[in-house]
């Protein structure tokens, strides 16, 4: 039963992240190449964020349960917000070496666009955002025993699987929403997102309450995919063709 646990949470968290690297990324060697620097960014900054939360909890460190509790609030909007200031200087590097790869490049047109540079990215740190959130998690699915023996919640690894779902689009959709801004110079967009994203990560605290967390996250995770998908030049008629294709395709299966 475990191992099916396992099996099952795996593929509900990283089946539509493994579809999108194999039908979009996995034939791009640049694209492959920048996905997995946007995955290092990514962990350098929760290297960073590590670091100044333990140094807070050294330096103030108390027994006191409502202490820690704000040492772990702390360390969570730190988090989020060196991620999005990663995010920020993995756009302009993305903007260099693109003007390095024009120059050494023989011909005209740009080797990968800015809204190729932000899906990409976004995915690449979704992608290790997801595997740090969940792969302990997995790894305890694993055991002996079954989850809610003790009163806990019976779907933990369930409702953990589907955090991650939502969590790993929202990078992607963080990603081509704060670029696009990034080369507009709309800094009311970057702001949306880092709020966004305090708030999908605020959201965790309510658990084990699950229903509290899951369902506004995937109402974010819907509001941010809308705009991100006419940031990246969607219209109405595409996304009815699309929803059209979907529906099509479940009717077949």
């Amino acid at each position: 039963m475990t191992t099916a646990v396992f099996i099952g949470c795996s593929f509900i968290a990283f089946g539509p992240v493994l579809a999108l690297c194999v039908c979009t990324i996995a034939a791009e060697p640049l694209s492959l190449v920048f996905l997995i620097t946007g995955g290092f960014f990514w962990l350098v900054s929760l290297l960073l964020s590590s670091l100044v939360w333990f140094i807070a909890v050294q330096i103030g460190g108390s027994n006191n349960a409502s202490v820690k509790k704000n040492f772990l609030i702390f360390g969570v909007v730190f988090s989020v917000l060196l991620q999005e200031v990663f995010r920020f200087a993995y756009y302009k590097l993305l903007k260099k070496a693109n003007k390095g790869l024009m120059t050494v490049s023989q011909e005209e047109t740009i080797p990968i666009s800015v809204r190729q540079l932000s899906y990409v990215s976004g995915l690449g740190f979704g992608i290790m955002s997801g595997i740090f959130s969940l792969v302990n998690i997995l790894t305890d699915s694993l055991g002996l025993g079954s989850a809610g023996i003790y009163g806990d919640s019976p779907q933990y690894f369930l409702s953990s699987a589907f955090m991650t779902l939502a969590i790993v689009p929202l990078h992607v959709f963080w990603g081509i929403v704060f670029f696009d801004a990034c080369e507009k110079k709309k800094w009311w967009a970057p702001a949306l997102v880092i709020l966004s994203h305090l708030l999908v990560s605020g959201l965790t605290f309510l658990n084990p309450q699950y229903d509290g967390s899951l369902v506004p996250s995937y109402i974010i995770m819907m509001l941010m995919g809308t705009w991100a998908f006419f940031t990246a030049g969607g219209s109405l008629r595409n996304l009815k063709l699309c929803c059209s294709r979907i529906l099509a395709f479940s009717c077949l299966s």
